[in-house]
């Protein structure tokens, strides 16, 4: 990615030097002589940095931040002013500005300032591209909710349009944590049921005296406290879907009751004589191994091998970390409008940190993550500090050693090599790590000759 820098200042030796210095280290620049001219070309060109004189005729530097701030906030903008006027500067970067250079410009300076500026354009605009591939994955047909474009979740995404649309029951496994729920609610929601009932019943959330006078309802004087007769969720989800979510949790007389619904669609409520019939799809999940606690007796075979029509295993969310950058993203935007923050990134530290990190919680520790990240965050973007100690302690953090006196060439062509190295060569997921793009990446590639 090549970045286009626009400079604004009314004498034209200023800006042409400095546009000539800034073309030599590889940018586009283009050039402005006043803050209307200027303004023109900020709304008719693609600009991702405004290096502009505070003291101008027809627009002064000030305006011209004024507006830029308001209608392009992420676009960075430095101002040249002249030792006369450093208190308007100050107050420029109150008002938005990255930064200030006093004239006569020190080029090494501003050279730094540029790659600080440009560093943090990147990450919004990163940012911004991952938001938008949120929203494509958000709109798609397959899943709402579920967010992911790894290879396990694609094969997922398949597999929930094939079988919703059927009878079958399904058995989602995985991990806690790893969102099995949002599976289920896809399978009902692209089911020909989606606009009949949803019953979601938490089975290890209710206590065993409890769960079969739930799950099938009671009559009147069944047991103290039966003061009327109440519906069961079976009975209250006919013609729709029923959701088990541990189904491991359940004890073996509701289980006989269960495998009674799924061979016959029949059932009674406790304490009545009366036969129930209905109609339901069962999905069920599960984070224990049911094999094993059929082996120890625990679980019902026939029960396992009904639920189990059709199984959906969730992998853990350290088996697909591509995904993690989407649901970083996907949660920034939540919890940054819940907080009414404006929160643009997050810095190649603390997502090497969210990269390495083990994540035995799967993606709701993800989410507890990113919504305290914001909440502690001072800035605009997250930085490593904003992080849980729990997630920069426990990061399993590969160190880099650079000699003191290596150049900043030197010491970025070490930090892309040992990346990609410990990534596999994985050019996606070490721009992601990064924090960089993947443009960028390959350039880098070609210019340190780490093709191999």
């Amino acid at each position: 990615m090549k970045f286009s820098i626009l400079i604004v200042d009314d004498e034209k030796n200023i800006r042409e030097g400095l546009g000539r210095s800034l073309e030599m280290d590889g940018y586009e620049v283009l050039l402005a002589e006043d803050g209307k001219q200027g303004w023109s070309l900020v709304n008719e060109e693609h600009v991702d940095l405004v290096i502009a004189d505070l003291k101008m005729p027809e627009m002064s530097g000030e305006e011209l931040l004024k507006r830029i701030s308001s209608a392009y906030p992420t676009i960075p903008v430095i101002i040249l002013t002249g030792h006369g006027t450093i208190e308007s500067a100050v107050e420029a970067m109150r008002n938005g500005a990255f930064d200030f250079v006093t004239k006569p410009v020190n080029l090494d300076r501003l050279s730094l300032l540029t790659k600080r500026a440009l560093s943090n354009r990147e990450l919004v605009l990163q940012h911004r591209n991952l938001k938008e591939e949120v929203e494509r994955l958000k709109s798609r047909r397959t899943a709402g909710a579920i967010i992911g474009k790894s290879s396990q979740m694609q094969k997922i995404m398949q597999m929930i349009e094939q079988v919703a649309a059927t009878k079958a029951s399904v058995l989602i496994t995985g991990e806690s944590g790893v969102g099995k729920e949002l599976v289920a609610d896809a399978v009902h929601n692209l089911s020909n049921r989606k606009d009949n009932p949803y019953i979601k019943v938490h089975c290890a959330a209710l206590a065993e005296s409890l769960l079969e006078s739930e799950l099938f309802g009671h009559e009147k004087g069944a047991f103290t406290g039966a003061v009327s007769m109440k519906r069961g969720r079976f009975e209250l989800a006919h013609t729709g879907t029923i959701f088990l979510d541990e189904i491991g949790e359940i004890n073996q007389q509701v289980q006989i009751k269960i495998l009674r619904v799924l061979q016959d669609k029949k059932f009674e409520r406790v304490g009545g004589e009366h036969t129930q019939e209905v109609d339901v799809r069962v999905v069920s999940a599960t984070n224990r191994d049911l094999k094993s606690e059929i082996e120890e007796g625990r679980f019902r075979e026939d029960l396992f091998y009904r639920l189990n029509v059709v199984n959906i295993h969730v992998p853990p969310l350290r088996d697909r970390k591509e995904d993690i950058p989407l649901l970083i993203s996907a949660f920034l935007q939540e919890f940054s409008e819940e907080n009414q923050k404006n929160i643009e990134g997050i810095d190649p530290r603390a997502r090497l940190a969210l990269y390495n990190y083990h994540w035995p919680g799967n993606i709701r520790e993800l989410r507890n993550c990113i919504e305290s990240a914001v909440v502690m965050s001072k800035g605009n973007i997250i930085s490593y500090d904003d992080l849980p100690p729990t997630v920069t302690s426990g990061s399993e953090t590969d160190y880099i050693k650079i000699e003191v006196g290596s150049s900043m060439e030197d010491a970025e062509r070490e930090m892309i090599r040992a990346t990609l190295h410990r990534e596999n060569g994985n050019k996606s997921r070490t721009a992601d790590v990064l924090g960089i793009g993947r443009k960028t990446l390959h350039r880098k590639i070609q210019e340190y000759k780490l093709e191999e």
